[in-house]
């Protein structure tokens, strides 16, 4: 290994392990008093380590940076979706199933829609260049929505109900975002007759649906396997408080290697996980998930500031931005309005407040990566980067004053 290699790797070490530990120190400081949230921190010391600045980094350098930020962004999205089920209560989806199924069956294809048709009214994009940045930038991203709706914060402010419906949702429109994703890349590069069919039998019924079994099965025979295995005393508290960890990274993997979406089976692992151990257990887990996710979104969020297309951006010019902020302001509000009532929300209020907070952040990063790999139009990434960009922002400037300004009695939660 030389030496400029050992040395890059040891700055690194040093950049995010400081980070984190500052960030750590201070973060009820950070979040509450200044409004900068973990991903805007990690964001701002991106832009200043990238060439734009001081030039310590450049993923360019390090291979095709588009490989790197699509396998960093797949593992970030991983284990921040097994904590997700890890927090929600035990069977949670089922039991609000009319809920999720709203949010999933109509506003995130309506979220898809509205996105798709503002890029393709406001830049030079074909329909299906429109659908596939709209796809991209769909999925409401769990990595950011844990930072609104996690911490004893949150818990004082905002009721139990719109906590767990984001997350869950957040949780599983990653994975399936997928097919969304898929369409227009196959419409981009196959017949249109073989394309669809592709889409219908291959994508639907083998890379969603047979995800959504293996990560099931998977998932519920780990659980049945710990408790197995806490009834034998044959397993030590270390190896107890990796397993969930190691369950994200295998399902992702095994699934992933079989042709299916891993991403959605992770979650669905973490769903059908919760139905077999005990509450004491899944907090247990949960607090070693949740230690890790901090590291892991400070990482991919630097990587993602080192990584922005400034060039790009500049060539999009206005155009760009105003995208950027009518996708914040109408993906998802307007749906989200018309249709709160479906979901069990009493308040306009709620609807306001979750119509607002569909952030996109690192699935976004993951399609938007997948996207240029697989039709190598490399405008995609310009575009969605600069709206995962206004996201951050947005979404963890506003969190603690909309928050406050929705808050909601004790008797709520």
């Amino acid at each position: 290994m030389s030496e400029s290699i050992s040395a890059q790797i040891n700055l690194a070490l040093a950049v995010f392990g400081g980070l984190v530990v500052i960030y750590a120190l201070f973060s009820r400081f950070f979040k509450e008093r200044l409004l900068i949230s973990d991903p805007i921190l990690a964001v701002l010391v991106g832009i200043l380590l990238s060439p734009l600045v001081l030039n310590w980094f450049a993923p360019s350098n390090w291979g095709n940076q588009e490989i790197i930020l699509l396998e960093a962004a797949r593992v970030a999205i991983a284990i921040q979706l097994m904590s997700t089920a890890l927090r929600l209560p035990s069977g949670y989806p089922f039991r609000h199933w009319r809920g999720l199924g709203v949010l999933l069956g109509l506003i995130m294809p309506l979220m898809w829609l509205c996105s798709s048709l503002l890029a393709y009214l406001i830049l030079d994009l074909s329909v299906w260049e429109a659908l596939l940045l709209g796809a991209v930038i769909t999925p409401t991203d769990p990595v950011l929505a844990a930072t609104i709706v996690t911490g004893a914060f949150a818990e004082q402010n905002l009721a139990k109900q719109i906590r767990h419906l984001l997350s869950a949702e957040s949780g599983a429109n990653d994975g399936l975002g997928y097919p969304f994703v898929l369409l227009p890349i196959l419409m981009l590069n196959r017949p249109q007759g073989e394309a669809i069919s592709h889409w219908l039998l291959e994508v639907w019924l083998w890379e969603v649906g047979a995800a959504i079994v293996m990560g099931g099965l998977l998932g519920y025979l780990a659980g049945v396997c710990l408790v197995w295995a806490q009834e034998k005393e044959i397993i030590d508290k270390q190896s107890f408080f990796t397993y969930t960890l190691a369950l994200s990274v295998g399902v992702l993997g095994i699934v992933k290697l079989l042709g299916s979406d891993g991403i959605l089976a992770v979650f669905v692992a973490g769903i059908a996980f919760d139905l077999k151990v005990e509450s004491r257990d899944r907090i247990e887990e949960e607090k070693v998930q949740d230690s890790l996710d901090l590291l892991l979104t400070t990482s991919i969020f630097v990587l993602f500031a080192l990584a922005l297309p400034w060039q790009e951006w500049l060539d999009l010019g206005w155009k760009g931005l105003l995208l950027a902020v009518a996708v914040l302001l109408l993906r998802r509000l307007p749906g989200m309005l018309l249709l709160y009532s479906l979901m069990g929300l009493r308040r306009r209020a709620d609807a306001l407040f979750m119509g607002w907070f569909g952030p996109i952040g690192v699935a976004a990063i993951f399609y938007a990566n997948l996207a240029v790999r697989d039709t190598g139009i490399e405008e995609i990434w310009a575009i969605a980067s600069l709206i995962i960009f206004t996201s951050v922002f947005a979404h963890g400037i506003t969190a603690v004053p909309f928050t406050k300004l929705h808050h909601q009695p004790k008797s709520d939660n």
